[in-house]
């Protein structure tokens, strides 16, 4: 069974493509799954992740606040201003401009820390940097896309901001405080959890596409064109960031990645939350989703390569 679990793991980038072809075929699969179900599928993956982190995890964030701080400046400058730019760019219609801008404003993703242990990067900031982006997301996400996009829909920054708490950080606090007192349960089932959150993921892809297959033959390619670019980007210019700062390789491989791959399965359940009226805004994080674990796995090898 572990073998199963790391197979699905390790293919992670396929898995959720395979879901998204699925939900675009036979979109009357996923008919039945609500709104509301995909904020719990997040929840549940949420909580997988607090009850994979330990105190010791966030060390990094005292023991060298300098490049923490560098890295979570530059997720939350590069990725939202990217969006704005990418956005105005491609003349996107103001829902899937909404998507990207989304996406752009979410804190790092889980798989990040994954890409960055296979690219030899500095892991203890990855994962410092993937616990502090999401501590800080319930207050910059909601603010960063009200001051981006608040001119042109109505942003409910209260609103998100619940949510956030309710989907990613009480998950979290939860999952890590029956860590905390019941950690030889937990020991059993955590080398699960990768795959478990691979299948959520593709399953929330899956959904979001499904019912958004009409729009998606009209508007498709762009969101794919727009979405690889965002994604690339990000990549490039948080390790163009640590080079300027001189950080070893290491140190700018972590913060690439983190500031390249989001939480788009956060940006998924935000757009269906509260842009429900704009059914397209939930596509780029559903793509992202799909795209960001293949370029990360394709970073990571070149990011290998570099370091010998």
């Amino acid at each position: 069974m572990k073998r199963l679990a790391n197979i699905i793991a390790n293919n992670i980038a396929w898995i959720v493509l395979i879901g998204a072809i699925v939900g675009f075929l036979v979109p009357s699969l996923f008919a039945h799954i609500k709104t509301s179900y995909i904020n719990i599928m997040l929840g549940l993956v949420m909580f997988g992740m607090g009850l994979t982190l330990n105190l010791s995890d966030f060390k990094v964030v005292f023991t060298h606040p300098r490049d923490v701080v560098v890295g979570c400046l530059a997720q939350f400058t590069i990725m939202p201003l990217m969006a704005f730019v990418l956005s105005k760019l491609f003349a996107l219609p103001t829902e899937v401009a909404i998507g990207v801008i989304l996406v752009g404003c979410c804190p790092g993703g889980t798989a990040s820390n994954v890409i960055a242990y296979i690219a030899q990067g500095d892991l203890a900031l990855s994962v410092g940097m993937t616990g502090i982006s999401t501590l800080l997301a319930p207050l910059l996400t909601p603010l960063l896309t009200y001051l981006i996009a608040g001119c042109s829909v109505d942003v409910d920054v209260v609103s998100m901001f619940v949510s956030i708490f309710e989907i990613v950080i009480l998950p979290i606090v939860i999952g890590f405080a029956v860590k905390r007192y019941f950690g030889t349960l937990t020991e059993h089932i955590v080398a699960y959890l990768p795959m478990f959150s691979t299948i959520i993921i593709a399953l929330i892809v899956a959904t979001i596409v499904a019912g958004n297959v009409s729009n998606l033959l009209t508007s498709g390619l762009i969101i794919v064109i727009v979405v690889m670019l965002h994604n690339i980007f990000g990549l490039l210019l948080g390790y163009f960031i640590g080079t300027i700062l001189k950080l070893p390789l290491s140190k700018r491989v972590a913060i690439s990645i983190e500031v390249g791959m989001q939480n788009s399965g956060l940006a998924c359940s935000l757009a269906a939350t509260h842009f429900a009226a704009m059914p397209l805004a939930a596509i780029p994080g559903a793509f992202f989703s799909v795209w960001h674990n293949i370029s990360g796995a394709i970073a990571a090898a070149i990011y290998r390569r570099m370091k010998r």
